[in-house]
């Protein structure tokens, strides 16, 4: 393990103060625009800038890391977070917090694809899956730690703003003053949709919509649990407990979508996420029990992308995973900006409760769908499918020059040669 962890042991470092960061920042913004009375649909906005410049990132990031290499494009892209996190916390005001958001989501893809590039190229096929659960862990233990920051300090103050961009100036030094050799250039795919759609029909809606839930959800439950009366150190512990309901159950969920059609589990998911959200909206519960309910919604949720993505990639054939799951990760960006762009109006016109009958009904849809799909199509033989892999919420991004791929860290694709023969047999109903 020691010997595996040392080549990347710097850029491993980095990640964690860069989500540590994020973790702290991301829970900064809406709490400090509740409580400077920024409206609703002002704070779902500034969800929907940092996903549409997410989404740019990947498109056109590229072009700059291979332009001017590895180290210092993400030494760059982290000064732009770092800039963005430290003028939020001087000019509080919520046009200008919209635009700023945009640069952290296209900075923030940038470092994304360099993480992920370095990481896959340090490591070979035998410690590959342990490296990338490590790093899979390092992003969410990060998150929650920084968000448990917040209950340190006062988020009407610049201090926290500080704070976090004193993480960020820490995530630079490590690879700065590093001498590992970079990466290679990145290479460059083009996202197919159709693809996508022909290969899985329920992993390309599918995505879509849990885009749409995470989305909202993630961008709007600390606005949901200021306005329904939760102190700041109340609003922390709820958010980090969904993120970290939704870490420990990726293996268990994982397992059993391994030994059964995945779609049994996308529906079991979907369903027991529906299921939480309209408990929380319909019963309005105390500080309690709605934590529980969130740890819940959390604990299924947040499994859902990676459950679909390996369902997506069972059907695939090897020549085609970087494009299925370039495709995987943009169709959940764009769920990502229309979730809070619906869920800001909807709170300011029925109330912060009103955030989960958008989640609810998310997930509802793939419940649906994901039924219709599986008396259409029969599932992939067990011996026959890719094991699952745990990942961050919005997958593994690697990006490419006009696009941007999810690697899937299990195995080298390129030397299973008899694996195309398989899946040319399977049905593409």
């Amino acid at each position: 393990m020691k010997r595996n962890l040392f080549p990347v042991f710097a850029l491993l470092l980095g990640t964690l103060f860069l989500f540590l960061g994020n973790g702290l920042h991301g829970l900064l913004l809406p709490l400090r625009g509740a409580a400077e009375g920024y409206s609703d649909t002002a704070l779902g906005f500034i969800g929907t800038s940092w996903a549409s410049g997410f989404v740019l990132g990947c498109m056109f990031a590229p072009r700059l890391i291979m332009r001017i290499g590895h180290v210092r494009a993400f030494s760059g892209f982290i000064a732009i977070i770092c800039m963005v996190a430290l003028t939020t916390g001087i000019f509080v005001d919520e046009y200008a917090w919209i635009a700023l958001r945009a640069a952290t989501g296209f900075a923030m893809a940038g470092t994304q694809m360099i993480i992920e590039s370095w990481l896959n190229e340090r490591v070979d096929n035998s410690s590959r899956g342990v490296i990338f659960t490590f790093y899979t862990g390092i992003t969410l233990f990060g998150v929650v730690g920084g968000q448990l920051v917040v209950g340190f300090g006062n988020p009407n103050t610049p201090i926290l703003f500080m704070v976090a961009g004193i993480f960020y100036c820490i995530a630079m030094l490590p690879t700065t003053i590093s001498n590992a050799a970079s990466p290679r250039p990145l290479q460059a795919v083009k996202i197919d949709i159709k693809l996508l759609y022909r290969n899985s029909p329920v992993a390309c809606i599918g995505v879509l919509l849990t885009g749409i839930a995470n989305g909202a959800f993630g961008t709007l439950v600390a606005v949901f649990a200021t306005r329904a009366g939760l102190p700041d150190a109340e609003v922390a512990f709820l958010v980090t407990g969904a993120i970290l309901a939704g870490a420990i159950a990726q293996v268990p969920f994982g397992k059993i979508s391994d030994m059964t059609d995945r779609r049994y589990v996308i529906m079991g998911l979907a369903g027991a996420a529906a299921l939480a959200a309209l408990s929380i909206f319909l019963f309005k519960p105390g500080a309690q029990i709605l934590i529980g309910l969130v740890v819940i919604y959390g604990a299924t949720a947040n499994v859902l992308y990676p459950v679909t993505a390996s369902h997506a990639n069972d059907f695939a054939r090897p020549e085609d995973y970087v494009k299925i799951s370039s495709g995987l990760l943009f169709l959940f960006g764009i769920g990502t900006i229309i979730g809070p762009t619906l869920g800001g109006p909807i709170m300011s016109a029925y109330g912060p409760y009103a955030l989960f009958i958008i989640t609810a009904s998310a997930h509802v849809l793939i419940l649906a769908y994901a039924l219709l799909r599986s008396r259409l199509r029969a599932p992939v033989p067990l011996a026959d499918r890719e094991a699952f892999m745990a990942m961050p919420d919005a997958g593994t991004p690697v990006s490419t020059r006009e696009g941007v791929a999810l690697r899937t860290p299990t195995r080298d694709y390129q030397d299973d040669e008899n694996q195309g023969e398989k899946e040319e047999q399977k049905n593409v109903g």
